[in-house]
């Protein structure tokens, strides 16, 4: 597909949206029916055939909204443009969306996965734990060429990774891959920062629940892709259900109107939180992207569950995205279901922290988050006391939390 020539910013507020003025409306309308009149029944039994043996969307009249509704449609246009891909295929959450990457390759008995940890966790255990019937072979970027195997139907990487913002060169492994398509998980990018079709990804995924919703308020996914896989998918999502809601996709395409300006901020005011992180005592390590983005992890030297503890205009809550700024701890929680072991070997200690930047002032957020990281510290010297005093009763010295990495 050739690259729009106007800008993203211009795309985001006008694609998918560019017949309304002929039909007399300013804002893209919301379509909820479940089910359309089909007097011609001949007609559709055709149109369903050419579903059934392609996947391309329906011409004509809608039919059921499990084959198509013309709101989610004008969400998966505007992706597509912003991505630069020829289509686009939403369904109702980004887990809905991999299982049915995996299923379209599954289906053609190429049931070997090759991935790069870290991944979202809940896709870490899709993969380790089988549950599609796939088989994973882990390695890192410089071993994928030698870890495929005639069956291997996907290479999956995640730049910047969750949640540890590790980047990986997606030119350099699409060239690995071969024959074998790459699916590039986009979610912390966005279009904004990021377009991995244009690196040769020929399957770009998001958790469209983050950042291209961008509220907190909408849950989706959509794989952004060529035409021959986007019919695949299509399939798919007919088979197994897994649809995107109307009025979600509304929300999303609303979403993607502002999405350069919202990642263009929260990266702005990321960057400058990952400077003064940089710079706190209690802080030993912190990671920021490159690429940048709106996404910071930090290690602290105290006790990171007291950081989360003590925050109080920044939210301790699962998920990013939105337009308030988020923290967590990805090993109680975004990863939990990652084994412990594998946690590790990914760089997902117990003492990182993920924070999600939002919209507000940034001297704000930081009065808030070095009042807490203050918080921990003060645990930590508060347990170390503790410790010491236990390890003179005992005649030994012991440390009750070890120390973190040096700072880099």
């Amino acid at each position: 597909m050739e690259t729009p020539s106007r800008s993203l910013a211009t795309e985001a507020v006008h694609a998918g949206r560019e017949d309304l003025a002929a039909l007399g409306l300013h804002a893209a309308p919301l379509d909820l029916s479940t089910t359309y009149p089909s007097p011609d029944s001949r007609g559709e039994a055709a149109r369903i055939d050419e579903f059934a043996a392609t996947g391309a969307p329906l011409e004509g009249p809608q039919v059921y909204g499990r084959l198509g509704n013309p709101t989610v449609a004008r969400f998966e246009q505007a992706l597509a443009r912003l991505e630069g891909t020829e289509s686009a295929v939403a369904f109702a959450s980004g887990m809905a969306a991999l299982s049915a990457c995996l299923l379209v390759r599954g289906s053609l008995g190429l049931r070997h996965v090759v991935a790069v940890r870290p991944l979202y966790g809940c896709s870490d255990h899709l993969l380790d734990g089988g549950l599609l019937g796939t088989e994973v072979t882990w390695t890192d970027p410089a071993g994928v060429a030698d870890a495929l195997r005639p069956d291997t139907g996907l290479v999956l990487v995640e730049t910047p990774a969750n949640p540890t913002l590790a980047e990986t060169d997606l030119r350099a492994v699409a060239y690995s891959c071969g024959s074998v398509p790459l699916l590039a998980d986009n979610t912390f990018a966005t279009p904004v920062l990021q377009r991995p079709a244009e690196h040769g990804a020929r399957l770009v995924l998001h958790s469209a629940t983050k950042y291209l919703g961008g509220h907190g308020d909408v849950m989706g996914g959509v794989v952004a892709c060529d035409e021959e896989l986007a019919g695949a998918l299509r399939r798919i999502r007919f088979a197994t259900g897994g649809v995107l809601h109307p009025l979600a996709g509304y929300l999303l395409l609303r979403g993607l109107s502002t999405l350069p300006v919202r990642v263009r901020a929260q990266s702005a005011s990321a960057a400058e939180l990952a400077r003064r992180l940089a710079g706190h005592p209690a802080v030993t390590r912190v990671r920021y992207p490159k690429l940048g983005g709106a996404m910071v992890a930090f290690e602290v030297r105290g006790d990171p569950h007291a950081v989360i503890a003590a925050v109080r205009l920044i939210t301790p809550a699962v998920s990013l995205g939105s337009v308030d700024t988020l923290i967590q701890h990805p090993g109680s929680i975004s990863h939990r279901i990652v084994d412990p072991a594998d946690r590790r070997s990914g760089g997902i200690g117990e003492r990182l922290l993920r924070m999600s930047v939002g919209l507000e002032d940034v001297d704000d957020l930081w009065a808030d988050l070095s009042a807490a990281l203050d918080a921990g510290a003060d645990t930590r010297a508060e347990t170390d006391t503790r410790a010491k005093s236990a390890a003179g009763a005992d005649g030994g010295a012991v440390s009750a939390v070890p120390q973190g990495p040096p700072r880099g």
